[in-house]
């Protein structure tokens, strides 16, 4: 009689995938930590908006341009090969952008980043696939978020400190040796599997037989809710990565007179709130065994929300702090979407759908931080000081509005979903 395996210790298996997370911690800081060095960049590389934007939307490119590719290879070669060899590149990219002494070479160190950090949440989820069961992936999940928001947080304060101390060089550069340790920690210590280590896994059976890449890209992408989830990811999320990755910090600066640290702790409530929203929102979706109705409810308080930064106004102080987390807090149920994107696909393309649509969360970023740098030097003043750009309200207010009509369309996308109660459908079809 074969043995019955049982499923992996909850501290193992947490252990393990929290490990990897940490590469998605590491990520997330790299990926806002140009907002606390706005005029850092500017002054050292010579640049206005546009450029500045282009610079921080490197990043954002290059890991959009590899969710598809970061997927087929996670279900081809496993989470653990491809993260550590991720961490490793990232830690040379994070190196070279510390040491670039050109615009042309910071672009180079930022592109070869966001291409390398892109590997880090999807690997998260396709992991959480098979060390956790089904009707926890979205809670799982969430605290992906939550650990990557810890990582935004760490780029707030924290960084701008620590740029007045000893430079934007010398803090990056710090990074690079933090990285290079995570990824040897991976490959240590993570499996791609509990089998691996003498347990029972929580795949679905036809996530272990191996899928080619074209039949799992050709299912995903003939899936057209696939393409709704794509949409309204990138939609809710697009606009908390450009206010609080970017353009908030110069904001609450240039518009309301605040120190840096100072600005830094309200775009930091932002992203504390799509920390925290993440996880609680997916719990609360797996809880309710629904994926459509929380998904629905968030992303219109979201746009709701927005609406009362761009046309509520006199708001204090003491009213942007709740606002702003709230914002992100709503802005959370993006992690919803990865888990009702899961379950209307194969389960052999685990790994394929979360690239695909986790690459509109970081394209849509990209456009949106280019943009806003565009719309920004559109309705520049002509205001300069010691060589920086400085833009007021009526040009930011301009930029901010497309901030609110993403959330808008992130309400739309979800409206035109079916329900799938938390189950996948590949099941009920068989």
């Amino acid at each position: 009689m074969t043995e019955r395996r049982q499923p992996p210790p909850v501290a193992l298996a947490w252990l393990t995938w929290g490990l990897l997370a940490g590469i998605y911690f590491v990520g997330y800081f790299q990926r806002v930590a140009p907002a606390v060095m706005v005029d850092e960049l500017m002054r050292e590389f010579q640049i206005a908006a546009t450029l500045l934007g282009n610079l921080s939307a490197i990043f954002f490119y290059t890991y959009a341009v590899m969710q598809i590719p970061s997927g087929l290879l996670s279900d081809a070669v496993g989470p653990r090969r491809l993260a550590t060899a991720a961490a490793v590149v990232a830690a040379v990219g994070t190196l070279l952008f510390a040491q670039a002494d050109s615009l042309w070479l910071a672009y180079i160190a930022r592109g070869l980043l966001g291409a390398s950090f892109a590997v880090a949440f999807v690997a998260c989820m396709k992991l959480a696939g098979h060390w956790f069961p089904t009707n926890r992936f979205a809670t799982v999940t969430g605290i992906s978020l939550l650990i990557g928001n810890l990582g935004g947080a760490l780029a707030g304060i924290p960084l701008s400190e620590a740029v007045s101390g000893i430079g934007w060089r010398g803090a990056i550069l710090a990074s690079a040796g933090a990285t290079l340790l995570l990824a040897l920690a991976v490959w240590l210590w993570v499996r791609d599997d509990p089998s691996e280590r003498g347990y029972a896994s929580h795949a679905h059976p036809e996530a272990h037989y191996g899928m080619s890449a074209g039949r799992a890209l050709k299912l995903v992408i003939m899936e057209p809710e696939t393409w709704l989830l794509f949409l309204a990811g990138g939609l809710i999320a697009a606009p908390i990565l450009t206010f609080a990755g970017l353009w908030g910090v110069p904001y609450l600066t240039q518009v309301h007179g605040m120190a840096r640290s100072h600005a830094a702790g309200f775009t930091t409530a932002m992203l504390l709130g799509f920390a925290v929203g993440g996880p609680l929102l997916g719990a609360l979706s797996d809880r309710m065994g629904r994926r459509k109705l929380p998904y629905l409810a968030a992303t219109l308080a979201s746009a709701l929300l927005w609406a009362t930064f761009l046309f509520v106004d006199g708001l204090s102080e003491n009213a942007l702090y709740p606002l702003f987390a709230g914002i992100g807090f709503f802005s959370g149920a993006l992690i919803i979407g990865f888990a009702f994107s899961r379950e209307v696909n194969h389960p052999g393309a685990a790994g394929t759908v979360g690239g695909v649509v986790n690459m509109s969360v970081l394209g849509f970023a990209a456009i949106q931080q280019s943009g806003l740098g565009w719309v920004l030097d559109r309705h520049w003043q002509g205001s300069l000081i010691e060589g920086v750009r400085i833009y007021d309200a009526a040009a930011y207010h301009a930029a901010f509005t497309w901030l609110g009509l993403s959330a808008l369309g992130a309400v739309l996308a979800v409206a035109l979903t079916r329900e799938t109660y938390c189950r996948l459908r590949f099941d009920s079809a068989a």
